[in-house]
């Protein structure tokens, strides 16, 4: 019996299964509640990741002067923000589907159950045993690191008579020098030749890691900084588009150069587009005459999905793409409850969670 409200499930007890790594919860059909389970099918969703690498290159306060002292004839000249789409990850999971809520009626006096997710999806009937599909591994956003402008250091090589000089040609002049004298001083420590040698080998490391800060900081007002972080962003899809046509393209995000990965109605990125392709629907099946079977009275209700292809694309390139078995794309059918009863050779079933579809069943342990 179809319900219309998943809010059933609040009316069974519901207790914790020792030792499982979906932390789930098992629902027995007792007298307390007429021996009747209820639970509702999951809706297949799609979860969308992309990862993008943000960059940042600004010019340092002495790029003229950089082909002049350092002899560099490429510095950066101005400051340019990129984004580029490194990955897409594609991965599903399932969410209560309000409207295939089912109510199964047992015999008394046989101890059935349900393990549910704590979303209240089913994962098994008359077993403890669930089955973790692959989840595809989400990497983490990453900041950016301080660019040598940013450090403590650049600060520290900021000479009084830098300060004090109104002209960028003079500042750049003295900064040049800075780093030379620091090199030098660098070749000392290395050699041994410097008139005041570190006590230890640690202080020594510390003092030309410090150097080494100090010319980089340096440099950079010459040079310029490039700054890059990690940006990740999930968007979580319905393909239900695909439940009455067999393509959908969707705009899920865009990609600005500046902001990197914005919503998908920021005009100022280039679109990323989420492809679906029907790749097969669900059908009923067929006894050996090719007769299409009934739902059996009171069955235990599972999905027979179809499957779709998911493609994610940007500016002409393809990121990502995967085949995903979909509840929108499928039926559903039932196996008679007296299987799950049978005093000889009751079964068990374990649900794929993000589809509603059976992934194992056999003889269940008594």
């Amino acid at each position: 019996m179809k319900l219309p409200h998943i809010l059933l499930l609040a009316a069974f007890a519901l207790a914790p299964l020792a030792s499982n790594a979906q932390q789930a919860q098992r629902l027995s059909a007792t007298k307390a509640n007429d021996y009747g389970l209820a639970y509702s099918l999951p809706k297949t969703m799609l979860k969308v990741t992309l990862v993008a690498e943000v960059t940042v290159r600004k010019p340092g306060e002495f790029y003229r002067y950089a082909p002049k002292y350092l002899n560099v004839s490429n510095p950066i000249t101005k400051e340019t923000h990129s984004a580029k789409l490194d990955n897409a990850i594609i991965s599903s999971y399932g969410i209560p589907d309000t409207e295939e809520t089912y109510s199964i009626q047992f015999k008394s006096g046989y101890p059935v159950y349900v393990s549910l997710d704590q979303a209240g999806l089913p994962l098994a009937i008359n077993t403890e045993e669930t089955i973790i599909t692959d989840t595809p591994e989400i990497p983490e956003a990453v900041k950016a690191q301080p660019t040598p402008l940013e450090t403590p250091a650049a600060r520290q090589v900021i000479s009084e008579e830098m300060l004090q000089s109104q002209s960028t040609a003079k500042r750049a002049e003295l900064a040049a020098q800075a780093i030379f004298a620091l090199r030098q001083t660098r070749s000392d420590l290395i050699s041994g030749q410097a008139d005041n040698m570190p006590p230890d080998g640690r202080s020594l490391q510390l003092m030309l890691d410090n150097l080494q800060a100090q010319e980089e900081a340096l440099t950079a007002m010459f040079l310029g900084t490039t700054s890059v972080a990690t940006q990740v962003e999930s968007f979580i899809v319905d393909p239900a588009a695909l439940a009455d046509n067999d393509r959908s393209r969707t705009v899920i995000a865009r990609l600005s150069a500046i902001d990197g990965i914005v919503d998908s109605d920021d005009l100022s990125g280039t679109p990323v587009y989420l492809d679906l392709t029907a790749v097969s629907r669900g059908e009923m099946p067929v006894n050996d005459k090719g007769q299409t079977l009934s739902f059996p009275k009171n069955g235990i209700p599972y999905r027979i999905p179809g499957e779709l292809s998911a493609s994610v694309s940007c500016d002409g390139e393809t990121y990502a793409t995967r085949t995903l078995p979909a509840s929108q794309l499928g039926i559903v059918y039932g196996l008679a409850p007296n299987s799950f009863t049978d005093k000889k050779a009751p079964i068990y079933i374990i649900y794929d969670s993000a589809s509603g579809s059976i992934l194992r069943q056999g003889p269940a342990l008594r």
